[in-house]
């Protein structure tokens, strides 16, 4: 007997990608020496894929019996993000720390959010694009010599 049926199959290939794309994200924050790196990032994308995976499953179990909302769970994991961010944000006198690994984390929930309904090519194309700015703008900031680098 298979206990592993195609929508199962296609769930865990979802969470997989979600973690992935997640940590790539982190690896580069990682490489960079901040304080969420690789493991952290992998965790929050794919933490979000599964919310949204019970999100979308809870409304195919109950619809027709309760009134479900599927997009309300998800909509937390973007509230309680900024909590897990807020605490990669460090205030010293001279300045902020933090704020691109907060916001890195973020983004890994959305991409978790978006590979948890199915989204795979835009949470590929938004990985893509995010090393793109975490890697390229870094490189012509610290160039000009910015500070959120």
């Amino acid at each position: 007997m298979n206990w592993l049926t195609p929508q199962d199959t296609e769930m865990i290939a979802r969470l997989i990608l979600a973690t992935l794309f997640g940590g790539f994200i982190g690896l580069e924050r990682e490489i960079h020496g901040k304080m969420a790196g690789f493991r952290t990032h992998a965790l929050v994308s794919i933490g979000a894929a599964l919310i949204m995976l019970v999100s979308v499953n809870i409304y195919d179990v109950y619809k027709g019996e309760a009134q479900v909302d599927p997009s309300r769970i998800a909509a937390q994991v973007v509230s309680g993000i900024g909590f897990l961010g807020a605490g990669a944000i460090i205030r010293f006198p001279t300045g902020v720390k933090g704020l691109t690994t907060a916001a890195s984390l973020w983004v890994a929930a959305g991409i978790g959010l978006a590979c948890g309904v199915g989204f795979i090519k835009p949470a590929l194309v938004t990985t893509v694009i995010t090393l793109f700015v975490l890697w390229v703008f870094g490189v012509i900031g610290r160039r000009f010599g910015l500070t959120d680098v």
